[in-house]
């Protein structure tokens, strides 16, 4: 690929930026929102354009994937359902009184959150509205989903009685700095999280560990039960936005707009790794197989080896901000503002960090820098 990274393949089918990138569950197919209010489905066998979703009146902020049906959500108030073999719009949601940002699937269910201050729950199927969920002072930036039964003990869910007929609960974060929990079946409020100061970014779910994730722009990321609404932990090192989370293995991965991410301990609150070298915010980023990859708004999107810190690779060739990144069969897909999605081969770079990795594990390496600023693993003799 060269020093810099070359693209396998530039897709610039759009006329306006791309402001996400989905992809399917069974790998097939990847969706794009853009700021030209269409989006497009491409398959991932030969990256071509298969869908052109055209129907809204105003930009796309968000979409989702799934094997059978695509959503989308936009600037002009609505979501839509799409078939993704057809391109056919199956279901128009309509309910909000302003832009919706964000949208989540989950089992029937679809959820979305709203400059309106409000999130509702639609029927997937049936193309309507089955509940509100209103209580935030300002608008609703981000989402998650979890069921009573992945973290309440059978005794602690007797307590809830008047809740059992349906187990769901919605977790919202809002720019009011509040994280609010939610019963689908009756709309009502079980938690308000109180401790962030300022807008609350991004949520990231651990259900099983019964811990919710939730980073701001106070700077801060902070740990929360879902059960018992007591804040855990608070990591304060970043010094700017917390604007992206990942969680992998216990270990939390956070991006930020101090041009860094760092990994966290989850367990212990500690801060073991922070990889720098951005020029700009970190908008994204996405774990895959021992390799951190990171989208940044100075439109490069880079390869860092998890564990050393290492910058492995820089992939250069965007004009604006990466929003989203997807990986998939060895490929890194990178969408961004410039309207384009960019798709890289990474097979070089994973064989590299199996390599990098032993060496580190083994101590028997050295890491020297390039002209470029990347780095390679060097083996002791």
């Amino acid at each position: 690929m060269g020093n810099g990274g070359s693209a396998v393949k530039v897709c610039a089918d759009h006329q306006g930026g791309i402001n996400w990138l989905s992809l399917s569950p069974d790998g097939q197919r990847l969706l794009t929102g853009s700021e030209d209010g269409t989006a497009r489905l491409w398959s991932t066998a030969d990256s071509q354009c298969r869908g052109h979703l055209q129907g809204h009146e105003s930009y796309i902020t968000f979409c989702h994937l799934e094997n059978e049906a695509a959503f989308t959500c936009s600037a002009d108030h609505t979501i839509r359902k799409w078939d993704v073999m057809t391109g056919q719009c199956l279901a128009v949601y309509r309910g909000h009184t302003s832009i919706v940002n964000r949208i989540l699937v989950a089992k029937d269910y679809l959820f979305s959150g709203s400059y309106d201050r409000t999130a509702r729950c639609w029927s997937v199927d049936k193309e309507k509205q089955i509940q509100e969920f209103r209580g935030h002072r300002n608008c609703v930036l981000t989402l998650a989903h979890y069921s009573s039964k992945d973290v309440l003990e059978e005794e602690e869910e007797e307590e809830e009685e008047e809740e059992k007929v349906s187990r769901d609960l919605l977790v919202t974060g809002s720019t009011d700095c509040t994280v609010k929990v939610w019963w689908v079946s009756s709309g009502r409020c079980y938690q308000t999280l109180l401790g962030h100061t300022g807008a609350v970014l991004c949520l990231i779910l651990d259900a099983p560990n019964r811990e919710l994730f939730s980073g701001s722009t106070d700077y801060t990321i902070r740990t929360w039960n879902i059960v018992t609404g007591e804040q855990l932990k608070v990591f304060k090192e970043h010094q700017g936005s917390v604007i992206c989370l990942e969680l992998v293995n216990r270990h939390l991965y956070s991006g930020s707009a101090d041009r860094t991410v760092k990994c966290w301990l989850v367990d212990t609150g500690e801060r073991i790794q922070t990889y720098k070298a951005h020029k700009h915010s970190v908008s994204t980023l996405k774990y895959h197989a021992g390799i951190l990859f990171t989208g940044s708004g100075d439109a490069c999107a880079r390869a860092f080896n998890s564990k050393s810190g290492v910058l492995q690779k820089i992939f250069r060739g965007h004009k604006f901000i990466i929003n989203c990144i997807q990986i998939h069969n060895e490929l890194l897909y990178t969408a961004s503002h410039d309207g384009t999605l960019r798709i890289w081969d990474i097979r070089g770079i994973c064989k590299r960090n199996k390599r990098l990795s032993r060496l580190f594990n083994n101590k028997v390496g050295c890491i020297v820098q390039q002209e470029n600023g990347e780095h390679e693993a060097v083996e002791l003799m």
